[in-house]
């Protein structure tokens, strides 16, 4: 559906974006993450046939970005971070103004506007100016305007940024209800979003795609992906050697918390060590408080794999 090769975008003597592969199959949601700067939005506006790139080639549902960008266009419902709204027109106005913009006769944006009203929940709003809408409705909005011409791909620039918890939540649930139906392009650089709403995850640094994979996979990377943290009551030396000795154990941290002692313990290549953590401390006949398995967070693995980065290009 998406396909990316060897793409290259200068701006001047600046490399935004450094040999790119990318490639999105149809019915997938696929989030490209990201620090600022990293040149996510660079690929997403060549992606949407705004601006050439310097070498290499992309081309969405089949039509070249360069040679075809009519038809990429027409393939495309595009989000931008800051949504394209005319503040003083009322949502329907705004939706009947692009659907004529799109070449859709009344009868077809009369059509696709009532479709687009129960999908993206605008019914309580049709009739309200633009301007005095909360930005979690604008986003509403901007979501069916994308899709009034149905494209059978959605690129989505930030769409959560600078909503509150509950607008961010309304919008993720509508993501996901669309992605029953369409193949998404998300680009953000929240990590909540692709951990609740992607199948699939491409990170991005200075311009290059140096991980990818979905999102539990690419936690199980992390080297503190499984660690368990117990609460016992014993001497924090004596429960460090315990645990220590322990084969499948990589490092053990401890403290004392009023009497008890708190240790995190890490196991070595990902190993469930529960089993073996409980057996040790009915061994060492020590009163127990609490036992927590702790898996690692895309959050971790994102700053892992782009300060490693970063030190690479240094």
């Amino acid at each position: 559906m998406i396909r990316v090769q060897n793409l290259v975008k200068y701006y001047g003597p600046t490399l935004a974006v450094d040999h790119l592969d990318l490639d999105v199959e149809a019915g997938q949601v696929v989030g490209i993450l990201g620090p600022n700067g990293a040149g996510k939005s660079t690929t997403i506006r060549i992606l949407t046939a705004f601006m050439p790139p310097t070498a290499g080639s992309a081309s969405v549902n089949g039509h070249d970005v360069l040679t075809d960008s009519d038809a990429v266009r027409r393939s495309i419902g595009y989000l931008p971070e800051s949504t394209p709204l005319y503040p003083e027109m009322r949502v329907r106005e705004q939706l009947h103004y692009f659907g004529r913009l799109h070449g859709l006769d009344r009868t077809a944006r009369n059509r696709r506007i009532g479709e687009l009203t129960e999908a993206c929940g605008l019914e309580a709003i049709l009739a309200r100016p633009i301007g005095h809408l909360s930005k979690g409705n604008k986003q509403r909005v901007g979501l069916a305007q994308a899709m009034l011409h149905d494209p059978p791909v959605l690129v989505l620039d930030e769409p959560t940024a600078g909503l509150d918890p509950t607008q961010i939540t309304e919008v993720r649930k509508l993501i996901l209800r669309l992605a029953e139906s369409k193949t998404i392009l998300l680009s953000t650089h929240i990590l909540p979003e692709v951990e609740k709403t992607c199948q699939r995850v491409v990170i991005i640094n200075r311009g290059r795609v140096v991980a990818q994979g979905e999102p539990e996979e690419l936690k199980q990377r992390v080297r503190s992906a499984s660690r368990v943290v117990v609460d016992v009551k014993a001497p924090v030396e004596q429960v460090k050697a315990a645990f220590e000795k322990i084969q499948s154990v990589q490092d053990v941290e401890a403290y004392n918390d009023q009497g008890w002692t708190l240790a995190a313990v890490t196991a070595r290549d990902n190993v469930d060590i529960r089993e073996i953590l409980a057996d040790a401390i009915v061994e060492n006949r020590w009163s127990f408080r609490e036992m927590t398995y702790e898996t690692a967070s895309l959050e971790e693995y994102f700053i892992q794999i782009t300060s490693a980065a970063n030190i690479e290009a240094a």
